[in-house]
C-alpha cells in the first residue's frame, strides 16, 4: 500500500488549504493496458453484441477484497491540518445533492429545502450553496422556481426509482416528464435483477435510451452496490455504466443498506480514473446514502485526492446525496472559525 503524507505543497496554485499530496507519480494501476488502441477498440465495440460485452466485462481485472478494504481503512486515518479542513469542509457543502425522497414530500417541503440549498447558514454570506437539490419528478417545477436565479441545480431520480423494476417505456416516460419538468440532472438506478443475472446488454440498452432521453440533463447512473454482492461487480457495472453514456456513476439511492462505503467509493474512484485512462473521457462519482458526519465527509475527500487526484476535487466531478449532512458540516465549519461549535437549534432541519 502506498505511504503519501497529506501536506499543503508549497509554490502550488489553488484555493488555500487545497489537499494536496506529497507524492511520487505512478502510473495509473489497475487499468486494463491503459493506453493500448486494442483497448480503444474494445470500449469502440463493446455494446455491439453480449458476447463481447461479457467478454469486455469479465475481462477487467479483479478487484482485492482485502486490499481494497485495508487501502480505505488507511485512508480513513488520515488527519487533515486546520487550514486544509476548513476548504474540505466548504468544498463538501459545494459538493452536496441536498436530498428529500420521502413520500409525504410536499411542495412546502421543497421549497425550504431549496431556501436551505441557496443559503445554506442563513446568518453567514459566506457559506457557499450546495450542489443541487435532488427531488421526486413531479416537485421539479417547484424547485425550479424556487431556485431560479441561483446557481444550485434540479436534481430528479427516476427509472422507477428505487427498484427500477418497469418497462422501458415507463422508465422513459419518468425520465421525460422530469426533463421538460425542468431537471438539470437525472439520477437514473440500473436493472439490478438483469445485471446480476448476466444480462449485460439490456442494462447497457437501458443507460443509452435514457441518456438520449436526458437530452441536455446531466445523467448520474446509481449502481446501488448494495445488492451487488461483490466489488467485482461494482467494477464491472461502473464501467457498463460509464460505457452507457453516464455522466456520473452513485453509489446508491439511499433507500438499501450498505450504502455508500469507503471501498466501494474506492472501487468506482479507480473505476472512473482507469476509464478516463482509457478514452480521455471523465466521470463523476456520487455518494449517497448513511454519510452524515463532517468527518465522514473528509474521509471521502481525501480517497479521492488519492485515488483521482484533485481534478476530481470539484462538484462537477464528486458529489454526495445527503439530507442531514449538511448541518454537520456548518457546524464543523462554525467550529474551525470562531473555536466554539454552534447549537444544532442554530441551524434549520428539513
Amino acid at each position: 500500500m502506498d505511504s503519501e503524507a497529506m501536506t499543503t505543497v508549497p509554490g502550488r496554485s489553488g484555493p488555500p488549504g487545497r489537499l494536496e499530496l506529497q507524492r511520487t507519480p505512478r502510473p495509473l494501476g489497475g487499468a486494463v493496458g491503459a493506453g493500448s488502441p486494442a483497448v480503444g477498440e474494445v470500449l469502440a465495440e463493446v455494446g455491439r453484441s453480449e458476447a463481447d460485452l461479457r467478454r469486455f466485462l469479465h475481462g477487467l481485472p479483479g478487484v482485492d477484497q482485502v486490499g481494497a478494504e485495508a487501502r480505505a481503512a488507511s485512508l480513513a486515518t488520515r488527519s487533515i491540518k486546520t487550514s486544509s479542513k476548513l476548504w474540505g469542509l466548504e468544498m463538501a457543502v459545494r459538493m452536496i445533492d441536498l436530498t428529500t425522497l420521502e413520500g409525504a414530500d410536499t411542495p412546502g417541503k421543497v421549497m425550504s429545502l431549496c431556501a436551505k440549498a441557496r443559503r445554506p447558514d442563513p446568518a453567514d454570506a459566506a457559506v457557499p450553496p450546495v450542489a443541487a437539490v435532488c427531488i421526486y419528478p413531479d416537485l421539479v417545477p417547484v424547485a425550479k422556481r424556487a431556485l431560479a436565479g441561483s446557481s444550485v441545480a434540479v436534481a430528479s431520480v427516476a427509472t422507477a426509482f428505487p427498484s427500477g423494476r418497469a418497462s422501458i417505456a415507463v422508465k422513459l416516460a419518468d425520465v421525460r416528464d422530469a426533463v421538460v419538468g425542468g431537471a438539470d440532472e437525472i439520477d437514473m438506478v440500473i436493472d439490478r435483477g438483469a445485471f446480476l443475472s448476466g444480462r449485460y446488454g439490456l442494462v447497457l440498452e437501458e443507460v443509452q435510451a435514457v441518456k438520449e432521453a436526458c437530452g441536455q440533463a446531466h445523467l448520474k447512473v446509481i449502481l446501488e452496490t448494495g445488492e451487488l454482492a461483490t466489488y467485482d461487480n461494482v467494477r464491472r457495472a461502473s464501467y457498463l455504466a460509464m460505457v452507457g453514456g453516464a455522466d456520473f456513476i452513485k453509489t446508491s439511492t439511499g433507500k438499501v443498506s450498505p450504502a455508500a462505503t469507503l471501498p466501494v467509493a474506492l472501487v468506482m474512484l479507480e473505476a472512473v480514473r482507469d476509464f478516463a485512462g482509457l478514452t480521455g473521457a471523465l466521470v463523476g462519482v456520487k455518494v449517497a446514502g448513511g454519510i452524515r458526519s463532517a468527518k465522514d465527509a473528509l474521509r471521502y475527500l481525501v480517497i479521492v485526492n488519492e485515488t483521482v487526484g484533485e481534478a476530481w476535487l470539484d462538484p462537477s466531478l464528486f458529489r454526495f446525496g445527503a439530507s442531514s449532512l449538511l448541518n454537520d458540516l456548518l457546524m464543523q465549519r462554525s467550529k474551525q472559525l470562531s473555536g466554539a461549535y454552534a447549537g444544532r437549534e442554530d441551524f434549520s432541519f428539513e
